[in-house]
């Protein structure tokens, strides 16, 4: 079975479209018609069923589709050990991150001891960068512990925990410290529930018997600062993440009731090719952190 075949069968199992899979392969639509019943009759066995304008993947073709993706997998395990032989100096990691704030002073030096190695971060949940390292999208995340999955590995980086933002003239402004439940008459902005941050304020919240409700949620904690400063209200954000704003409009003021701290740990495949890029990272990070 020709490698050619599989990958244009690979494209129209992304597309579910004959003519925009041709064009991502710069190949006729006639031509991929005609290529994908060669592997039809090679199998013996139809792998995509038509049904009016729509293109369906049969039984067959989603166990050929798995496989596929796996084949592809080891075959770009393979060009990344060859490509570490020619040059360890070389290379891009794709990393997803429970807040791009928790990298920025590692990617600094980073960055300054190997140039030519490109980072992309990516700001997700956990939840979505544990999915995408399983589905070979990512090479690795930052994320908070615990995870439950036995083919990642995970090195704990540090500990968090949450305090409150709000503007210089706010009146909460001067306070020591406040608890959760005096916020409930008060304008508060908070992340997503998909968020394990905000899913743990609002067990703690639940268990003590009230409840907070936000009048707006964002995904972006940027975006709930700027919230905050523009319509006085509140926000909760991480420690470490409002230790890193500089702006004098902006007060923190620490929460005084027993809100879970979070581990912070780094996330990769198990029994997997690591190329050096990532390893060097890796221990880049956890010597950042000192752990």
């Amino acid at each position: 079975m020709e490698l050619r075949l599989l990958e244009y069968f690979v494209a129209v199992c992304e597309e579910l479209h004959f003519t925009k899979a041709a064009e991502k392969l710069h190949i006729s639509q006639p031509t991929l018609s005609q290529q994908i019943r060669i592997l039809e009759s090679n199998l013996g066995t139809p792998l995509f069923q038509r049904i009016g304008k729509k293109v369906y993947i049969t039984q067959a073709g989603q166990i050929l589709f798995q496989h596929t993706q796996r084949i592809f997998f080891e075959l770009n395990q393979v060009r990344n050990e060859i490509n570490e032989l020619k040059d360890l100096q070389r290379g891009k990691i794709t990393i997803g991150c429970s807040g791009n704030y928790l990298l920025l002073s590692s990617i600094i030096s980073f960055h300054e001891r190997y140039p030519g190695i490109e980072l992309s971060v990516i700001d997700t949940t956990t939840e979505e960068t544990i999915e995408k390292i399983l589905n070979n999208q990512f090479d690795m995340g930052i994320v908070f512990l615990p995870i439950k999955e036995n083919q990642l590995e995970s090195r704990r980086l540090f500990c968090t925990e949450l305090s409150l933002a709000v503007s210089a003239e706010h009146e909460f402004a001067n306070a020591p410290f406040i608890k959760l439940e005096n916020l409930q008459s008060i304008p508060i902005f908070l992340l997503q529930k998909k968020y394990l941050i905000r899913q743990d304020i609002d067990n703690y919240c639940r268990e003590s018997g009230f409840t907070l409700k936000p009048i707006v949620e964002l995904s972006d904690m940027q975006s709930l600062l700027q919230m905050t400063l523009l319509n006085k209200g509140v926000t909760i954000l991480p420690t470490p993440y409002l230790a890193n704003i500089d702006d004098d409009r902006i007060r923190q003021i620490p929460i005084i009731d027993p809100l879970p701290k979070k581990d912070v740990g780094v996330v990769y495949r198990k029994d997997t090719f690591m190329p050096s890029t990532i390893k060097t990272f890796i221990e880049h990070l956890l010597e950042d952190y000192k752990v």
